[in-house]
């Protein structure tokens, strides 16, 4: 009886590669990700070293990400019309052209903070229609019973790259510059277009959005959140975590130059633990994903993440920095693929490009003010500050946001 009460609570978390597309999708995955991570330290990094300004810095980051603040949701009316593989190979050869631009400025010396800037902007355009086209790709690819594994598992893919990438663009940039990263990136998007010719999507039944105005198929999703408890309490709390408690790429660079007084590899290598971090709480909740989203996960790891935040920028020493961040993604990890299955299994066919493409914009378009907030903070004190009082906001709002959605939900 213990036995299989165990095997109800664990499950093999590589099911979904049973499935030939998702095997497909999935090593696509791995090398564009990690092709994607090794970009992301060496942007953040150039356009710092460029002005040795960490409100410039947010300005490249916020730009990256404001495109899906105010395109977002009228690209889900998108991705619910047409064929999601097809917008899925239009958005990787844009990325890949993007990122070939960025290299050979940098390769050449010629590149310039406003050249980070444009490129930030495009990538953040294709963005908004790539996000949400993925987000729900993924039932396409496994079918409606192996959906929460397969998210967990490609949240697994994700911080496989976030391992990898950092620490090998941090060798990278310190012995080659960083054009070589931004090289490799443009390239590893091949990967996923190549992955993408190769699958044969399942057909899943869906009702396109009515023949009428946009904004129509909009109000009509968003009326549909909104009706739903547990969509709109995910969306709500989603939205605070994005907007003070993910602002890595912003405070870790200045704070590896400002506090740690360390170099490109040590901030490498502290994304690296956030990496490892991550990757263990993907597959815990792949083991665990056949007992459905966690709802507690929503109301607790953002007070997890509130007091990493603050111990973080009360420590000096780089070994507890690393560990206290790697636990922190550890948590942040599990939050975001229990939030993400609530959204997908709480929504039908008819209407999930629309509710992922609002996740969307509270995963990623509300980071812009997260980033300006937490950049403007660094510029007039310093990172340690920055860090501190990212920490304290999440946890001030968090607190009547426990209680109100709480009791609207149910028992958590």
């Amino acid at each position: 009886m213990v036995k299989s009460e165990g095997a109800a609570k664990f499950n093999n978390p590589f099911i979904p590669l049973r499935h030939s597309n998702f095997r497909y999708y999935f090593f696509g995955m791995i090398v564009s990700q990690t092709g994607s991570w090794m970009q992301n330290i060496a942007q953040p990094w150039l356009a710092y070293r460029l002005t040795d300004s960490p409100f410039l810095l947010s300005l490249v980051s916020a730009l990256q990400f404001l495109p899906v603040l105010f395109l977002s949701l009228f690209a889900g009316v998108f991705v619910d019309r047409f064929p999601k593989k097809k917008i899925l190979m239009f958005t990787q050869s844009c990325f890949l052209l993007i990122t070939m631009s960025l290299a050979v400025l940098t390769w050449l010396g010629k590149v310039r903070y406003w050249h980070i800037l444009i490129t930030s902007t495009l990538m953040g355009i294709t963005n908004t229609l790539d996000m949400p086209s993925r987000q729900s790709f993924v039932i396409e690819l496994v079918g409606k019973d192996d959906l929460m594994n397969a998210i967990a598992l490609n949240s697994a893919v994700f911080n496989v790259a976030r391992i990898f990438g950092p620490a090998l663009a941090g060798v990278i940039m310190a012995n080659f510059g960083p054009a070589l990263c931004f090289f490799g990136n443009s390239l590893s998007f091949g990967a996923v277009l190549i992955s993408l010719f190769l699958i044969k999507p399942y057909q899943v039944e869906r009702k396109p959005p009515a023949e009428q105005k946009i904004i129509a198929n909009i109000r009509e999703g968003l009326v549909h959140i909104y009706q739903n408890k547990i969509l709109l309490s995910t969306v709500i709390i989603m939205a605070v975590v994005n907007l003070f408690g993910m602002n890595f790429q912003v405070l870790v660079p200045v704070y590896t130059v400002q506090i740690l007084k360390k170099s490109e590899v040590t901030f490498g290598l502290l994304m690296s633990f956030m990496g490892f971090g991550s990757l263990g709480g993907a597959l815990l909740t792949a083991s665990i994903s056949r007992a459905g989203p966690k709802r507690f996960m929503l109301y607790v790891v953002p007070f997890i993440n509130a007091g990493a935040l603050m111990l973080v920028g009360i420590l000096r020493s780089y070994y507890l920095v690393a560990v206290i961040l790697s636990i922190n993604s550890f948590f942040n990890m599990m939050l975001m693929a229990s939030a993400n299955s609530s959204m997908q299994l709480n929504t039908t066919n008819e209407f999930r490009g629309r509710v992922m493409s609002l996740y969307t914009m509270v995963f990623a378009g509300i980071s812009p003010f997260g980033n300006v907030f937490a950049g403007a903070i660094s510029n007039r004190f310093n990172a340690a500050v920055g860090f501190i009082a990212c920490g304290a906001a999440l946890l001030i709002v968090m607190t009547p946001l426990y209680y109100v959605l709480g009791k609207k939900v149910g028992k958590v």
